[in-house]
């Protein structure tokens, strides 16, 4: 799909999914590798690692355009200079904080690949998945 859309798009490298892992203890969780594509990619994250472990710690999304930068950085694949990563919190509303139930991770080859319009239309498709999937 992105390798139709135009330039920044189709340097997307990687794109894919670690949903939450239900092996790792309440005190510390992790993420587990979903569907994707793209090169072989880290099994498993811990909250707090790399920019996917921030957006699952914080539950806000990470616009990252220079990978290089970002502190803790994991590098799954050395071609990736941006990042963008949006959580998938289902019931998040004003009284509700919502239950985390994972990220979407797409990487591109070139910096600042990602836009605020990209980050608008993400969250939108992770409000859908969130709400529209059976997560049990």
């Amino acid at each position: 799909m992105y390798k139709s859309l135009p330039s920044p798009s189709c340097e997307v490298n990687w794109a894919g999914f670690y949903t939450i892992d239900t092996a790792t203890p309440a005190d510390n969780p992790g993420l587990i590798l979903g569907p994707f594509h793209g090169k072989v990619a880290c099994q498993t994250i811990a909250f707090g690692r790399g920019v996917c472990g921030a957006a699952a710690s914080t539950e806000e999304t990470q616009l990252v355009p220079d990978v290089e930068k970002f502190p803790g950085h994991i590098a799954c694949d050395g071609a990736s200079k941006s990042e963008i990563v949006v959580p998938i919190v289902a019931g998040k509303d004003s009284a509700d904080p919502g239950r985390l139930f994972g990220i979407i991770d797409i990487d591109c080859a070139v910096e600042k690949g990602f836009n605020e319009t990209d980050k608008k239309f993400l969250e939108q498709l992770a409000a859908i998945l969130a709400n529209s999937c059976d997560w049990s």
